[in-house]
């Protein structure tokens, strides 16, 4: 353990009932600042809107109330990172994206779904297992990796819709030491360009969740499995 003050989260979706996986990952983590004198925090992470479901939040509330976690930090109790829905943080998000693309960590993207359709065929016709948008494939897509400056600019200018996509290189080992496994290493070639903002500006998880943890000063991120 660093000497960090010990800031868990629990960080569920209000996209139908609570799992009773997601109630154990919580009690993990409650346990852990508990023990270590720590701040419990829940955050309610709601970008994928689509997927939302009415009431599903005020069930998440119960349902930790009955199990008995008292929340340091919540959409209810308030705290010094407020807000706690990812939903109304949404102004935080667009500064660190644009970083990224102004540091070469990610790329604008203006493919349209037809043309995501027709890549995918096409390395499916040509028997490439699990498809993805990633270091290859997207040398022969529509992005600004691709696209001359100024036809970039003109899009942008032109209000085009467009995700921003993170630039995962295409040959490299990525390592981190986890608490409990050790040494975990990821070859880049297995992963693909994430999305990170998509085209109505609010971010996927892939750039919220760790923004947040970010600023919210997360010390230790803790799952059930």
């Amino acid at each position: 353990m660093s000497n960090r003050p010990v800031r868990v989260r629990f960080a569920p979706s209000p996209t139908g009932p609570l799992h009773i996986g997601g109630v154990r990952t919580a009690l993990y983590n409650y346990l852990l600042a508990r023990k270590l004198g720590g701040t419990m925090i829940l955050r309610i992470e709601d970008t994928d809107q689509n997927r939302f479901v009415p009431g599903a939040e005020d069930y998440i509330r119960q349902s930790l109330d009955w199990v008995g976690i008292k929340l340091d930090e919540s959409p209810w109790v308030g705290g010094p990172h407020a807000p706690y829905r990812q939903s109304e943080r949404k102004p935080m998000y667009r500064q660190y994206a644009d970083q990224l693309i102004r540091d070469g960590y990610a790329y604008y993207a203006f493919d349209t779904p037809e043309e995501l359709d027709a890549m995918r065929e096409r390395l499916q016709a040509a028997k490439v297992p699990n498809p993805q948008y990633n270091s290859i494939t997207r040398a022969q897509m529509r992005n600004s990796l691709t696209l001359p400056e100024d036809e970039v600019k003109a899009l942008l200018d032109s209000g085009a819709p467009y995700v921003i996509r993170l630039k995962v290189p295409r040959k490299e080992e990525i390592r981190f030491q986890d608490m409990i496994r050790g040494w975990v290493v990821v070859h880049s070639s297995a992963v693909d360009d994430k999305v990170l903002m998509k085209s109505d500006g609010m971010p996927t998880y892939h750039l919220a969740n760790i923004v947040d943890d970010h600023l919210m000063e997360i010390s230790h991120v803790i799952r059930g499995e």
